[in-house]
């Protein structure tokens, strides 16, 4: 049985399932930042999904990267599956501007997460919405 991996529920706020995916808002209000985690239990790496489900994830990522990118208006898209802390297979889409705070290097470590007011995170799951409905 599927369960999200506590580290990830700790550091996000849970936007639903949408496809093959829990889709998840990293509690950070300095990029716009989400994250797709296939529902299949006990998967670390991309390869161990089926050719289906690959296929599945890599179709909602790119919807996922292309929404995201007009709704923020970024100037680049970084997309990675680390997994160095959280074992459990999740893809980071973090829209990125020059000039950001972490520019150009990646944003880990940068800074300390700003969370999401109240207000700021009504307004973004409202924003994300209707691309979420579009994941596959």
């Amino acid at each position: 049985m599927f369960e999200l991996h506590p580290k990830l529920a700790a550091d996000t706020h849970h936007l639903g399932t949408f496809g093959l995916c829990e889709v998840l808002l990293m509690n950070d209000s300095t990029w716009p930042w989400v994250i797709l985690v296939p529902t299949v239990p006990d998967i670390r790496e991309i390869y161990e999904l089926s050719k289906i489900q690959q296929i599945r994830l890599l179709e909602s990522s790119a919807i996922l990267s292309k929404g995201m990118m007009g709704l923020f208006r970024g100037d680049k898209m970084n997309v990675a599956a680390l997994g160095n802390m959280v074992p459990q297979l999740h893809l980071h889409h973090i829209v990125r501007h020059e000039g950001d705070p972490a520019w150009p290097a990646p944003v880990w470590g940068k800074q300390a997460p700003v969370p999401y007011t109240e207000e700021e995170l009504k307004k973004v799951q409202e924003k994300l919405q209707p691309l979420l409905e579009k994941l596959v």
